[in-house]
């Protein structure tokens, strides 16, 4: 705050009476002068933000903030993932047990099979692009072999000496299993009017179809390779090293055809 000293010298007063005291002859007179004060409308300091000060904080914290983040993902700092990806959710329940069985059967041979399902629905006197579907299903499965010792009789195993027989039934063709992790519809040719059903409807049933299908076509396969003779060796070879153990020097395995079941005399 500037400060403003003015001396003045007067001019010596008239001598006073005798019972007044003198007056100084000089006399120091000190004023105290502040800021003008600003004039309306002109000179007053603006201290508000601005738009354009907003602007540059904005701009500066985004290159910050995109800095900060290309070197967080080259530190290893922490993973940049896409905002709009999806994750899964498992909501599946426990699995419900609904029955234990004991498993008598040796599965003594198996065999993976690729077989083509082509099958087309005709719909009669309508031409196929209008109505009728052909699909082509490539399934790939496994048929197992397996011998049954749960029904062997108290004579399967004879002992004479060092030899050993033992009677077993042959061989038998377990139930086809499709992968579907390696099985997949390859084409599928459909009329306008199933394919307008099936926006409103559910192919789950043909689905199934297929792989009913493909499994029916994975057992003929298995009936047709060598799949019971390479199981047959394999028994063989497996009672062989076992009974050998037991001191034995000679195994004979035998194997007697399957017995079929009686059919059902039809009704009339």
């Amino acid at each position: 705050m500037p400060t403003l000293v003015r001396e003045s010298t007067r001019s010596a007063p008239m001598p006073a009476a005798p019972s007044e005291p003198a007056t100084p002859a000089n006399e120091v007179v000190v004023r105290v002068v502040g800021d003008r004060p600003a004039q309306a409308g002109g000179g007053r300091q603006r201290t508000g933000l601005t738009l354009r000060g907003v602007l540059i904080a904005l701009v500066v914290g985004a290159v910050g903030l995109a800095l900060f983040l290309v070197a967080g993902a080259l530190t290893g700092l922490f993973h940049l993932e896409n905002p709009f990806g999806t994750s899964r959710v498992d909501r599946t329940p426990p699995a419900l047990l609904k029955q234990l069985s004991n498993l008598s059967d040796y599965h003594a041979a198996q065999a993976t099979f690729l077989v083509r399902v082509d099958v087309e629905d005709d719909v009669a006197v309508v031409p196929s692009f209008l109505a009728g579907e052909r699909t082509l299903f490539n399934a790939t499965g496994t048929v197992d072999a397996t011998v049954d010792f749960s029904k062997l009789s108290t004579d399967a195993v004879q002992v004479s000496g060092d030899t050993v027989t033992i009677t077993l039934p042959e061989p038998a063709y377990a139930k086809p299993v499709v992968d579907p992790t390696r099985s997949e519809v390859v084409d599928r040719d459909r009329g306008l009017v199933n394919r307008i059903g099936d926006v409103f409807g559910d192919d789950t049933n043909n689905e199934r179809d297929l792989y009913v299908l493909a499994g029916k076509k994975l057992a003929a396969a298995a009936r047709e390779s060598n799949l019971r003779a390479r199981a047959e060796k394999n028994t063989r070879l497996m009672l062989e090293g076992l009974v050998g153990r037991l001191g034995f020097t000679h195994v004979d395995v035998t194997f007697t055809p399957a017995v079929p079941s009686p059919r059902p005399a039809p009704t009339k």
